[in-house]
């Protein structure tokens, strides 16, 4: 069997590195940033397979500097940073890293409810500058968690863990998506409601969509005045879900108690206005970042690529239709 030309295109856990070296040439990106368009274009050049990240955006620009190629996997669940479509026409396959990180997003997205809601960060840089004097009745006083409503956007793998570790907290669960899912009512006991209704009736809500052009701006000015003045808005999903700037200012004028963030609507820039507020928790991108959850995930985008190898359909592939356009 021909050993392939595979380009990763960021440094991964090494075992996935070792797993495609075994079977394959394999060139790693030794730089640990983001190629710039130029780079990755030449560097995908005459490769039969493409390991690539969320933050490389692979349009046709890129596809047609790749014509050998015959798969790109992502090492991500989504995959929105791939004209996938131009792939397909292509007879590229694709492919992408569900259900591995669902329970380490879901962590991080209670890590984040959490820090908000009884203003972990803040207390700890309060701490840190010499300020801690002794313990007070009013010192940095937060929201209760136990026993509160817990509302649940995007009713997928992730927002199933998230809802189900509410029970843990005696939290009543309300969740919204395109339609009721029975599957994760009999799991979680969460009530289904339409959006308005998750968004005005929640203490804390928790986004779990993908990003397409029906869920972009999601939430903006209308569903944010629907919140509760003490509501606390999580995002792990994408960061265009929310509309940033309408965030700004909904957090600046206390229209909402606070927000936890994990992703940003032009990553990696963070509006000044955003990281200048207190009641805002913000992380850099990181739901996923535990040593076994990353190294699955390379593992399973490395699994992906061999099994294209071996002309066999990836386990994860989202185009199999490209199949009818494979190139001989």
């Amino acid at each position: 069997m021909k050993r392939w030309n595979v380009y990763i295109s960021r440094l991964l856990p090494k075992p996935a590195i070792d797993l495609l070296a075994d079977q394959c040439d394999v060139s790693v990106n030794p730089d640990d940033r983001v190629l710039s368009k130029e780079e990755l274009i030449d560097q995908v050049r005459g490769r039969d397979a493409v390991l690539c990240l969320l933050t490389d955006t692979i349009d046709a620009a890129v596809l047609t500097a790749s014509p050998s190629a015959q798969i790109y996997a992502n090492y991500a669940v989504g995959f929105d940073n791939i004209d996938v479509a131009a792939a397909t026409r292509s007879g590229i396959l694709v492919s992408n890293t569900p259900g591995v990180l669902t329970e380490a997003t879901a962590d991080m997205a209670w890590a984040l409810l959490f820090a908000a809601a009884r203003r972990v960060v803040e207390a700890d840089r309060y701490t840190r500058e010499g300020k801690f004097t002794g313990w007070g009745p009013l010192l940095f006083l937060g929201q209760d968690i136990s026993g509160r409503t817990l509302g649940i956007i995007g009713a997928g793998r992730i927002g199933l863990s998230v809802a189900r570790k509410a029970s843990g907290f005696d939290m009543k669960v309300l969740y919204t998506d395109i339609e009721p899912n029975n599957d994760f009512e009999k799991h979680t006991g969460a009530s289904y409601a339409d959006l308005e209704t998750v968004l005005q009736e929640s203490d804390f809500i928790s986004i779990h969509v993908p990003l397409t052009h029906a869920t972009k701006h999601l939430i903006g000015a209308r569903e944010l005045s629907m919140m509760k003045e003490t509501a606390i808005l999580i995002n792990t999903s994408r960061g265009p879900v929310v509309d940033e700037g309408a965030l700004i200012e909904a957090l600046k004028e206390r229209q909402i108690g606070g927000a936890g963030l994990d992703v940003y609507e032009n990553e990696p820039r963070i509006e000044p206005g955003l990281i200048e507020l207190e009641n805002a928790v913000l992380a850099p991108h990181i739901a996923s970042a535990t040593v076994e959850t990353r190294t699955r995930m390379a593992l399973m985008a490395a699994e992906n690529i061999l099994a294209a190898m071996r002309g066999e359909l990836p386990p994860n592939c989202i185009n199999p239709e490209a199949l009818k356009h494979k190139k001989k």
